[in-house]
């Protein structure tokens, strides 16, 4: 008998996205687990960097193809695509969020949610 490990949903589409993300080579990969704060907005944070308007929007139609590929789902709500320089994707129990990389730093998203506990991925 074959087991297989069980993961709830926001963790398995968590995972998609990181990959999503490895695809086109983003930066500074990071999830944030937030199930465990009281004021949570969703499940996870997916949080990465990226050196243009080009890569962000890459980054961010990797990551739907590859969720929609696995889930057939497409994200709840999506912005910035026009400018590029922060790109949201809502997928009410992950938000991923692509960032040029001075946005980042400008916004510190990470230290805003600085109690969820942070996995790091390496680029692809």
């Amino acid at each position: 008998m074959v087991k297989k490990k069980i993961v709830n949903l926001s963790t398995y589409l968590s995972e998609i996205a990181v990959h999503g993300i490895q695809e086109k080579k983003g930066n500074d990969i990071v999830r944030l687990d937030l199930r465990n704060l009281n004021s949570s907005v969703s499940d996870y944070f997916i949080i990465c960097s990226a050196n243009s308007a080009t890569q962000v929007k890459a980054i961010a139609d990797s990551v739907e193809e590859e969720i929609y590929k696995k889930t057939q789902t497409n994200p709840w709500r999506k912005e910035g695509q026009e400018s590029a320089e922060w790109i949201i994707l809502d997928y009410f129990d992950i938000v991923v969020h692509i960032f040029k990389t001075e946005k980042r730093d400008f916004y510190g998203i990470e230290d805003l949610w600085g109690d969820a506990q942070t996995t790091s991925f390496q680029s692809a």
